[in-house]
């Protein structure tokens, strides 16, 4: 009991710091032209974040001795077993379903060195995946012993790191996740884990599906795709689309409420030229709907008179005054030629099996008018050479933004400042996400900047990030274009996707055994897949070479391979004789066991499929799920080639099914199947 009265002694002189430190912030806060205030204020505040974390685990830490026999645990220096449950403050909701292992083993062992040395209490534990081909290590690895000891070492306290190991061990409360602990090498603490969880949760899975791992839930905007109309989407609007189309599914399945906004661009002097050339075209468009089949033709008319012809100009430019002013006429014609423009995106969105909700700039006119507004009555918008700019920070460095033209005109810089002031208070967003290309980084980094100066964006309430993307290449290594040097059309690179894949299928004979409804399917799945899959399987800031040689392979990590493996493994219930249509009736009379070191290595991939959720919602970086969805298939694999699942005597005949192992076979598929779609692949019964 005597650390547990250390530990209280050490809360209330925290509580007694925290409290002293509120009143601080608070006079601070009332303090009226100090700007030296400004920098108290915020060393004040993150000391104050810290001490609440060093608050909460120690009180986490309290409760648990509390509610442990005496407080005691093993006090072996080398293994320590943990079989015991945790107290009830400590038992996750739903301990038998597939948890992020590495946020459990995060709190373990933070709790652990807030035990072991209260004044390291806040220090955040650090764990590792242990590779799976070195199991004699543990599955996972805290790693913190080391750091610790140069921490200790500048208090004036030494103590080697594998001491600080073995202390950090006795402190740990026992988990039903970990089957030992030992402390190796000059200080690594290996965790096993349990194998009966790991049944439990795979047991679970099958009987309630794949469920996603807790995290906080948030309002979250997702900005992508984002073409401009009268013009035909192509190569460059891919990689936001596929990006932005998966960011959404995967937060969607954390649990998240999240907006797909399709910031069409819609407004601006492009629509004036537009508007004066259909007048000129079509003549009774009022009245009738002009045939406008190609709107990229259409478009190169109208700017070739607006470059040519000075008259036309002039119309044009009056025809955007009208427009920006409600005037019918301009209004319909506008409206005519976005109708046509949402048609054609609409069928490449189709394709892909992207949705969106469509919020182009024109939606915020209004907004505009009222963001001018409210700058100006913070002062924060300068007159140079007749236009509006606001500075993004105080410090009045880097590239203003243009606010309002000289001839009163608003630009991109206005556009944008209302489309987040919009989002975070009128659709109450707690997290904005904008998926466009690396380009733009400069653009967006100062209006969140300047959205934060002028205290629309609160970094305390709200998250503003831009998921950039490099550029796609052709295979010459050139920014991807036609022979011709034209852009590539996004709908002729989606039908050359269609013939490439189903050659691919003819040249494997698949239509000979498949139906044509089945080779359609297949054909599709292949075509969509293989390009959504080749750009989504790249670190996205990085630029990748488009290649549908590469793309198309059989083997290695790529769509065609995982869409095979899968179709296997999903064959391999329906080639046992017996029905595994009802998971939950079968698994009434059977168990899964992990007796096999290859059955054990399957369930321990397939339990990490939490730890990739949480940590892709963190960066956003969906090559790290692809890269995941091949190593299940590829450990898969190792599984099937070393465990028969159905084994057959010399004439072919089902001689035994290994229920359990067809179980396993069912949860890897339905693993894979979850990722699939997260990724925005669509898997065939048949391939």
């Amino acid at each position: 009991m005597a650390s547990l009265k250390r530990e209280i002694d050490n809360l209330q002189e925290l509580e007694r710091l925290t409290a002293e430190l509120r009143a601080k912030i608070e006079e601070t806060k009332k303090g009226v032209g100090l700007e030296e205030d400004d920098e108290e204020l915020t060393k004040l505040q993150l000391e104050n974040s810290k001490l609440k974390h060093r608050l909460a685990i120690l009180k986490n830490a309290i409760e648990v001795e509390k509610g442990s026999s005496g407080g005691k645990t093993s006090t072996t220096t080398t293994s320590v077993a943990a079989s015991k449950a945790f107290t009830p403050a400590e038992i996750p909701a739903e301990i038998n379903t597939m948890i992020s292992i590495s946020d459990h083993l995060l709190d373990l062992f933070t709790n652990a060195i807030a035990k072991a040395f209260p004044q390291l209490a806040g220090t955040a534990a650090i764990i590792s995946p242990v590779n799976s081909n070195a199991a004699k290590f543990g599955d996972y690895q805290c790693n913190s012993a080391m750091s610790l000891a140069k921490t200790l070492k500048a208090s004036g306290v030494n103590k080697p790191p594998r001491d600080i190991a073995n202390e950090i061990l006795k402190h740990c409360q026992p988990s039903p996740l970990v089957e030992k602990l030992e402390v190796a090498g000059a200080g690594f603490i290996n965790v096993f884990l349990k194998k009966s969880y790991a049944v439990d949760a795979l047991t679970n899975m099958l009987k309630s599906g794949v469920k996603a791992p807790h995290v906080k839930k948030q309002r979250v905007l997702v900005d992508f795709s984002s073409p401009n109309i009268a013009k035909q989407m192509h190569v460059g609007h891919l990689r936001s689309t596929i990006i932005g189309e998966s960011i959404s599914r995967l937060l969607e399945f954390l649990g998240h409420d999240v907006l797909r906004i399709n910031h069409v661009g819609d407004w601006g002097t492009q629509f004036g030229m537009l508007i004066a050339h259909l007048e000129d075209r079509f003549p009774n468009f009022l009245n009738e709907s002009p045939p406008i089949g190609d709107l990229q033709a259409f478009y190169k008319e109208s700017k070739k008179r607006f470059d040519e012809d000075e008259e036309f100009k002039k119309r044009a430019y009056n025809r955007v005054v009208q427009l920006q002013s409600g005037e019918p006429n301009s209004t319909k014609a506008w409206k005519l030629i976005c109708d046509v423009s949402r048609l054609e995106f609409q069928k490449i969105y189709d394709r892909l099996d992207i949705t969106l909700t469509e919020k182009g700039e024109s939606f915020y006119q209004s907004c505009m008018i009222e963001v001018v507004k409210y700058l100006e009555s913070k002062n924060l918008l300068e007159l140079d050479e007749g236009r509006k700019i606001m500075w993004p920070t105080d410090e009045k460095t880097g590239i203003p933004l243009t606010v309002v033209k000289s001839d009163g005109g608003f630009t991109y810089d206005t556009s944008d400042m209302a489309a987040i002031r919009y989002r975070l208070e009128e659709q109450k967003c707690d997290w904005l996400i904008y998926v466009v290309d690396a380009g733009q980084n400069t653009h967006l980094k100062n209006i969140y900047l300047a959205a934060e100066r002028c205290g629309i964006l609160n970094p305390a309430k709200h998250k503003a990030e831009h998921v950039q993307f490099g550029v796609v290449l052709g295979e010459d290594g050139k920014k991807f274009k036609t022979r011709s040097g034209e852009t590539v059309k996004l709908s002729d690179l989606l039908d050359e996707g269609l013939k490439r894949s189903l050659d691919k299928l003819i040249e494997k004979e698949r239509d000979k055994v498949l139906t044509p409804e089945e080779l359609k399917a297949a054909q599709e799945s292949v075509a969509y897949g293989c390009i959504k899959y080749a750009d989504l399987s790249h670190n996205r800031t990085n630029e990748y070479v488009f290649s549908f040689d590469k793309m198309l392979e059989d083997r290695g990590n790529t769509a065609v391979y995982l869409l095979y493996a899968f179709t296997r493994i999903c064959s391999i219930s329906r080639n046992s004789g017996e029905d595994f249509s009802d998971l939950a009736k079968v698994l009434e009379t059977t168990n899964i066991e992990l007796e096999h070191e290859k059955e054990w290595k399957l369930a321990k991939t397939l339990l990490k499929f939490p730890d990739i959720l949480v940590k892709i919602s963190k960066d956003l970086l969906l090559h790290i799920l692809c890269e995941y969805c091949y190593e299940v298939s590829t450990v898969f694999s190792e599984f099937y080639d070393n465990c028969y699942c159905i084994e057959k005597n010399k004439e072919g005949q089902i001689v035994k099914v290994n229920r359990s192992r067809i179980l396993l076979c069912e949860a890897t598929a339905a693993v894979l199947r979850k990722c699939f779609f997260i990724l925005g692949l669509k898997p065939v019964a048949k391939i």
